[in-house]
């Protein structure tokens, strides 16, 4: 028998309201955006007074994420390092998603945009926490 978790339409609401609640709280403008394991979203917000953009990159971000099972942070991090041909990937190489691991299994992700890239990270993790994972 396989089981697979999977996110749902009220999971995606628990991770951005806490999330929402995390910017709120440090007075961050942002996008957050909730996607399930293949890339697909789920959940959109743009907060008030954040950047126009954002909602496209938070997008991006968080597709990026759950495509490669890892921190956005790791595929900027490799770029700023030298490996400039991961520029050409089909993903967003910037900070600020992290995917959401159960069990040790990718079962989507989150991506913000609108601050410092650390604090994007910083509310995309405070999402995630709110569902314990």
């Amino acid at each position: 028998m396989i089981s697979c978790k999977k996110l749902t339409l009220d999971d995606a609401r628990t991770i951005a309201t806490a999330a929402e609640k995390h910017a709120q709280t440090n007075s961050w403008a942002v996008s957050i955006a909730v996607c399930d394991a293949g890339g697909h979203l789920l959940w959109l917000q743009r907060l008030d007074g954040a950047p126009v953009m954002s909602a496209q990159i938070s997008m991006d971000k968080a597709n990026a994420s759950a495509l490669s099972g890892k921190p956005t942070k790791g595929i900027e991090d490799m770029i700023n390092n030298g490996r400039t041909a991961a520029v050409n990937m089909p993903v967003v190489g910037l900070e600020g998603a992290e995917p959401i691991i159960i069990d040790g299994h990718v079962i989507g992700a989150v991506g913000v945009s609108g601050v410092q890239a650390a604090q994007d990270a910083e509310v995309a993790r405070a999402g995630i926490a709110a569902l314990g994972a």
